[in-house]
């Protein structure tokens, strides 16, 4: 994988295919180590120590000292192989481990992140990706730099970055710790939740030091290849298992039939804040219990009429400009080899995409129904609480605090109200939840891990590089080596995962909050700097930085006055709440919306109020709306 030439590029699809082929041999014969006795916990190690093991050595294989093979991959990445890098990048933590568990709780609610999320690159490829690849920069705070004529433009996109990046990345080691947990924890010997989210950090640094976007590409190819392998098998084992239909996908509306028979037969019962709390079930462990979104037992308080269609749509708008906003995938399309692939590889993305996102809602349905079918062997809900808790796997994530069991009733039999668990944790418990084979369970391990390390990998490159390009070479020091800037680069990836691990260690917020909060960030910030910066040459530099600073500004202020959850709203000097008109407004996974309305005012004003940029600079965005030919400008 050290060449860089033609020849490479030409075996890539044989490198892969034999990659691939490696892996399916390897979970064969971890499916006959276990039937030979080998635990559980040595198989977990060995899948999570195998494929860490072949990320790594990817990693150092790729390692480069070459400017534009460190920030770009030398702009050499195949469509097919970017679209594959990209919805690796793409599908974290949040979209494999969280995505699923937050259907299995939430409902039909929860699809508006997966529409979104797809819909976004609808946005990405017609508003930016070709554009961006056009203009020919390193990353996104340099297309602003560049396009607005100015450092502290440049300096302004930076900080939206780092907000946004660094927030998305903490969820991704969260979703590492849990992995881990999950993945080498025993009864006997119980792993803590911040040993994983350091040995995730750890893993992630090995595959991105020193080889930078080189390094990252080629290793989230081959994490994407076990993520997918990881969520589709058992998906499609279960559905074998018990009948749920050959190609489980087109049969999920009978299961879902099916499950709502099941939910009426055994009972669904509101828990209220004060019998949660009682029962000293924390929020901050098993799921926002004050919102009451807890297991199959604990639903919200469904709304009704237009407060249900605005919170949907608006929770998948926030998702969608959020995906055209974030930097560290629209730097993705940098590395393409011409500005035309660049538009062909979001297409093979959202196809990769959608290969898991259109099994997530079947994931979440079989879990659900094998958990309380009378018919599935393994099902838990109606046996005795006693027998229950002896189960393995129960003991397991009882043991780690991600499940809760409380005999509200005390008739020592496990009712559906009785039964918690964090919403975080349902993709990796589904195998033993089903009664599959052990070696599934490591598989769905890896694949977890493979996907929160992909996108991490992707975002502390993001940040690092923004820092090391955009502030130190850019403004700090344009006579630095190339030597000095990769060092600096690479200080910045251990210092920035560093406080990722320590921030994701406090369990702020779960996954999905986390990753939503992000995606607000830079929908308040960036999007409209970035989409009028190429669309509208009206736009000027004080235009853009009081785009970026007053949605950003704006964004976060809602979040704090009325948003964060948890906490007792309060308005500004004792205001009235606006009670019945409340859904109106929104809450704190869609602040962008807020955000974005007054980054576009602010920027619109203040542009058309300012003298308009250079001829120079107008005659450079025409030359960047034709989604051809060379770049407009090249890096240093």
């Amino acid at each position: 994988m050290a060449k860089t030439s033609k020849q490479f590029i030409q075996d890539l699809p044989k490198i892969y295919g034999t990659y691939t082929g490696g892996f399916l041999l390897f979970i064969i014969v971890m499916g006959i180590a276990e039937k030979m006795g080998v635990s559980g916990r040595n198989i977990g190690l060995m899948f999570v120590g195998f494929t860490i093991f072949i990320y790594a050595l990817i990693g150092w294989i790729s390692r480069t000292t070459d400017v534009d093979e460190y920030y770009l991959a030398g702009k050499k990445v195949p469509t097919v192989f970017n679209g594959m890098a990209t919805a690796a990048d793409w599908m974290s933590g949040a979209s494999f481990v969280a995505m699923a568990g937050g259907i299995y709780f939430g409902g039909y609610t929860y699809m508006a992140f997966l529409i979104g999320w797809t819909g976004g690159y609808v946005l990405v490829s017609t508003l930016l990706a070709p554009y961006l690849r056009k203009f020919g920069c390193y990353t996104v705070p340099d297309f602003i730099g560049a396009r607005y004529g100015g450092n502290f433009a440049r300096f302004c996109a930076v900080l939206i970055l780092l907000i946004a990046s660094f927030t998305y990345v903490t969820a991704q080691i969260t979703a590492t710790g849990s992995i881990a947990q999950k993945a080498l924890s025993t009864p006997a010997f119980p792993v803590s939740f911040e040993f994983g989210c350091w040995t995730g950090l750890i893993t992630i640094l090995l595959c991105s030091m020193l080889g930078g976007m080189r390094s990252v590409t080629w290793s989230q190819v081959a994490q994407y290849i076990v993520l997918i392998i990881a969520y589709l098998i058992p998906i499609f084992w279960i559905s074998w298992k018990y009948n749920y239909g050959i190609f489980p996908h087109i049969m999920l509306g009978d299961e879902v039939t099916r499950l709502a028979a099941l939910e009426q037969q055994y009972g669904l019962t509101k828990h209220t804040k004060d019998v949660l709390d009682a029962a000293k079930i924390p929020s901050d462990a098993l799921g926002n219990a004050t919102s009451l979104k807890y297991i199959v037992s604990g639903h919200s308080t469904v709304p009704a009429g237009h407060e249900v269609a605005w919170r949907y749509i608006s929770l998948a708008l926030c998702m969608m400009i959020g995906t055209a906003s974030l930097p560290h995938i629209l730097m993705r399309y940098f590395t393409t080899p011409t500005v035309t692939s660049a538009r062909r590889s979001v297409g093979w993305s959202l196809f990769f995409i959608g290969l898991l996102y259109l099994s997530a809602p079947m994931l979440a349905t079989v879990s659900k129904i094998s958990l309380m079918d009378p018919n599935v062997p393994t099902a838990i809900i109606g046996k005795k609480i006693a027998d229950v808790t002896q189960i393995e796997w129960v003991k397991n994530w009882l043991a780690v605090g991600q499940v809760k069991i409380v005999d509200f009733n005390n008739d020592g039999i496990l009712q559906l109200s009785e039964w918690f668990m964090n919403e975080d944790v349902v993709v990796l418990a589904t195998p033993e939840i089903a009664g599959l084979p052990y070696v599934i369970s490591g598989l769905v391990a890896a694949g977890g891990l493979a996907a929160a390390m992909s996108t991490a990998d992707g975002l502390i490159l993001a940040m690092a590089n923004a820092i090391s390009h955009d502030i130190y070479y850019k403004m700090i020091d344009p006579k630095a080596s190339v030597k000095q800037r990769l060092i600096v680069a690479r200080v910045l990836l251990i210092v920035l995962g560093s406080g990722a691990a320590i921030m994701a260690s406090f369990k702020l917020t779960g996954i999905l909050g986390a990753v939503a909060w992000a995606f607000d960030f830079a929908m308040s910030g960036l999007f409209f700097p970035l989409v009028l910066g190429v669309w509208w040459k009206r736009a000027t530099r004080s235009g853009a930085i009081a785009g970026m600073l007053c949605g950003l500004i704006a964004g976060t202020a809602y979040l704090v006055w009325v948003g964060v959850p948890n906490k007792d709203i309060t308005f500004f000097m004792g205001a009235t709440p606006w009670k019945d008109i409340h859904w109106i407004f929104v809450d704190n996974l869609r602040f962008g919306i807020p955000g974005a309305l007054v980054s576009l005012i602010a920027m619109v004003t203040v542009s058309l109020v300012t003298k308009p940029e250079s001829k120079a600079v107008m005659d450079m965005v025409d030359e960047v709306r034709i989604a051809s030919g060379k770049t407009v400008i090249r890096n240093a």
